[in-house]
């Protein structure tokens, strides 16, 4: 489930597995489909 974040920019949709913040709520629940948390390739 992705949650919403309040910051002083705007709002952000925050995935529940890896954490990761996206601006754009259709783009966070496909992340979130996606992810498994384990080793996200953002990071790499």
């Amino acid at each position: 489930m992705v949650t919403q974040t309040k910051r002083d920019d705007g709002v952000w949709f925050q995935c529940e597995k890896c954490g990761l913040l996206l601006d754009d709520q259709i783009d966070a629940k496909r992340h979130e489909e996606a992810c498994d948390a384990k080793d996200p390739t953002y990071f790499q």
